[in-house]
């Protein structure tokens, strides 16, 4: 299927809705690299950069933000008012880490932090190994098995969810909202879309709601009754940011590794190559989930906003509160980089990605995705040595986030 795209004196025009665009980008992104790695997407409205070198580095830079309100009015800005039907889910998304900016985002992740440093995540690994087997208990049998609802997605579900204090078998109502509300970073998102994942967001604030009225009756050694007492130079999270906070992590905390891991256990299978070999020791399998991450991300483009004017040194300049997209998934691919950076290779020596991100905004919830992955692949590849594809997989229709919509396998 030949990817629909246009590339002409640094201006693209690439439809992310297209079915051949969003099942395969990297067709894309290789001419991107090769005619101009700096480019201006039409379909979007902004520039987006492509490169490792400069993905990497504005991730990091201080003059672009996730926020932009706190320093120029809708007016200014040129944005329209805010939407009644979307209220909820604005409302939802008001104090979330991804959006934030220093001070606010400091003192919000310096309070959330604790919970999701190596040294805590890493005493998870037998929970997470327990709950990849018993899933496996329960499809080994059958032969055959859709892995991304049966496996994938259940194993960090539950354990974000226990980790927050919220009970296990909730774990998969906490996707459907999350799936729904994640809708809304479509390109060209539906009024529909709209309304649906407005619902999903009073229905998870409602519930969130109702476990921070049980915590406050009765704390107990979780996060959510860490985000409600703790304290930093004695200010505490208010009601609002810790229903934001667990929904972010909730959200954050399964949908990425979800999509790796189905995108992972394909590139694996169409590779050809052994998984005993790439899951033989545990340096070698934290090599070979580094790969999958780079080879395959689940997020292709995050965006910032200028705040302040910029020059870049490649000559480019943007006005206060213009907005930039940074090709995560693209710079993952770039060959100034990478040696064969089309080629999924658990053991190149040339591995680093930007899929967790870099600067204040990287992924606070990156150690405890890597230890989910190490551990899910490597005992699913262990228990079915006969893995196969039953089905050709196929993408979901929402780009930015990349994934697939199922991932038939047989043994």
């Amino acid at each position: 299927m030949t990817v629909p795209f246009t590339l002409a004196d640094r201006r693209a025009n690439a439809q992310p809705r297209e079915v051949a665009f969003y099942r395969d980008p990297y067709a894309f992104y290789d001419a991107v690299h090769a005619d101009s790695p700096a480019f201006f997407w039409e379909n979007y409205n902004h520039w987006c950069f492509a490169s490792f070198k400069d993905v990497n580095a504005l991730l990091r830079d201080k003059r672009f933000g996730r926020q932009i309100l706190h320093l120029m009015s809708r007016e200014q800005l040129g944005m329209a008012p805010p939407k009644d039907h979307t209220a909820a889910f604005d409302l939802s998304e008001k104090y979330s880490l991804l959006t934030l900016e220093p001070p606010d985002h400091t003192r919000l992740r310096m309070l959330v932090n604790r919970a999701f440093v190596s040294r805590n995540v890493e005493q998870l690994r037998g929970r997470i190994e327990r709950q990849a087997h018993a899933l496996i208990d329960g499809f080994e049998a059958d032969g055959r098995v859709e892995l991304l609802k049966s496996f994938a997605a259940p194993v960090p579900a539950v354990v974000i969810a226990e980790m927050i204090g919220l009970p296990a078998d909730m774990a998969m109502q906490l996707v459907e909202w999350s799936n729904r509300m994640v809708a809304m970073y479509m390109f060209g998102v539906t009024r529909e879309t709209e309304l649906d994942a407005n619902q999903a967001s009073i229905e998870f604030m409602d519930y969130v709601r109702s476990m921070i009225a049980e915590r406050r009756l009765q704390p107990r050694e979780d996060l959510l009754t860490h985000m409600l007492t703790a304290e930093l130079e004695g200010e505490k999270l208010s009601e609002e940011e810790v229903i934001s906070t667990t929904i972010l992590l909730l959200n954050a905390g399964h949908e990425a590794t979800v999509h790796t891991t189905g995108n992972g256990v394909k590139a694996i299978l169409e590779s050809g190559l052994d998984p005993r070999a790439l899951f033989a020791n545990a340096k070698q399998t934290e090599a070979t989930v580094e790969e999958c991450v780079r080879y395959d991300a689940p997020l292709h483009m995050f965006t910032r906003y200028a705040l302040q004017d910029v020059t870049l040194e490649n000559g480019l300049s943007f006005r206060q509160g213009e907005t930039i997209g940074l090709m995560l998934a693209a710079a993952n691919r770039d060959p100034v980089r990478f040696g064969q950076a089309n080629t999924f290779d658990p053991f190149r020596t040339d591995g680093q990605n930007v899929s967790f991100g870099a600067g204040i905004h990287f992924c606070i919830g990156a150690p405890l995705a890597r230890i989910e992955m190490q551990v899910a692949m490597k005992t699913l590849f262990e228990r079915l040595p006969g893995l196969r594809l039953a089905t050709e997989p196929q993408y979901k229709n929402i780009y930015h986030f990349h994934g697939l919509e199922r991932l038939e396998v047989e043994w």
